[in-house]
């Protein structure tokens, strides 16, 4: 048997519907709306920048000194976060790990292209568990000696080492540090093994090398530059493919021989995957801003580091900087056979 309902509401019946109805049409429509109104808002409270050393570093010193204009440009608070220890991966996995809604964010230098290689065990992928705002800034390094080292130039320098290999010393701020990375592919490129030795930071490495404990060191500029002028340490060459504006007089590695040897402390900044993409647009045109801001270009002059090329200050340069960075170094530190874990 069937029962066929035919009901027709009167127009007064069908306006009482309709009211009754509306709420619940203005909530769901709400609730569709929620997320596209929180990710045009961006951002409505203060963002986190994860720094992996310490305050007062050289990284801390970049953060902080972008911290405020980026701040500026998004209208919010950006609060440097120091969170240190492993070389970096305690932080680098503490922001894969995080939130993807451009809150937090993370600085890093050319450590996070070394990790792959140096860590048996990483628990993230620099690949694939980060989006890419850009690059930042790149500081050169310099190839010093104690004043009293025997060589005068490159060219000595390389004659004494292949006859002297043995009781030569190259001292580094740690195992995975910017300086013993330096050291490892300068070896590489000359084709020597010398004595390294470690320091638990650059203050203590340039100390040794200062009182001559120690022969050789790959350091900063932000570090070596105001020695190399006072003639405190010999300087055999700046790592970088052209000369500096700071030290006009000291040729690059690569002009004395060593063909595309290039080693700069870059610095990136990354967030969680699956930040939303008009997230990542705003904080990479704050970045751009920042960077353009007169005080941190003065700043960044006076340390002898050079703000990167606005084609590189995007999501696509930083990707393709870092994949080419993990393909270099990789070969190099499998060679010397060095692990951090």
């Amino acid at each position: 048997m069937t029962f066929k309902l035919n009901f027709k509401p009167s127009v007064a019946s069908a306006k009482a519907l309709l009211r009754a109805a509306t709420p619940l049409a203005l909530l769901a429509l709400l609730v569709q709306a929620g997320p596209a109104h929180a990710q045009a808002a961006f951002p409505d409270h203060a963002v986190s920048l994860v720094v992996p050393f310490a305050a007062g570093g050289p990284t801390d010193v970049v953060a902080r000194m972008i911290a405020i204009p980026m701040g500026r440009a998004l209208g919010q608070t950006v609060l440097v976060e120091n969170a240190v220890g492993a070389g970096g991966t305690i932080a680098a996995a503490k922001v894969a790990r995080a939130a993807p809604n451009g809150y937090t964010l993370f600085l890093h230098h050319m450590g996070m292209s070394t990790a792959p290689a140096l860590y048996k065990k990483l628990s993230f992928d620099p690949l694939k568990d980060f989006d890419y705002i850009g690059q930042v800034v790149d500081v050169p390094m310099t190839l010093l000696a104690r004043k009293d080292f025997p060589a005068a130039n490159f060219s000595e320098l390389q004659a004494y080492l292949k006859v002297n290999k043995d009781k030569v010393s190259l001292a580094n701020a740690g195992l995975g540090a910017v300086s013993h990375l330096c050291g490892l592919l300068f070896m590489s490129q000359v084709g020597v093994d010398l004595t390294t030795v470690p320091y638990s930071g650059t203050g203590p490495a340039m100390n040794a090398l200062l009182g001559g404990q120690v022969d050789l060191l790959c350091d900063q500029t932000t570090q070596t530059v105001p020695l190399i002028k006072d003639g405190r340490v010999k300087v055999f060459g700046v790592t970088t493919l052209n000369r500096l504006s700071a030290l006009p007089n000291v040729p690059t590695l690569d002009e004395q021989g060593l063909k595309g040897f290039e080693v700069k402390v870059w610095h990136g900044m990354y967030a969680p995957k699956g930040t939303p993409a008009p997230v990542l647009d705003k904080l990479g045109a704050a970045l751009r801003t920042a960077m353009q801001d007169p005080m941190v270009k003065t700043r960044l002059a006076d340390l002898s580091s050079d703000i990167v090329s606005p084609d590189k200050m995007t999501s696509a340069g930083l990707k393709t900087f870092l994949e080419s960075e993990i393909a270099k170094w990789g070969p190099v530190i499998k060679k010397a056979g060095i692990y951090a874990d």
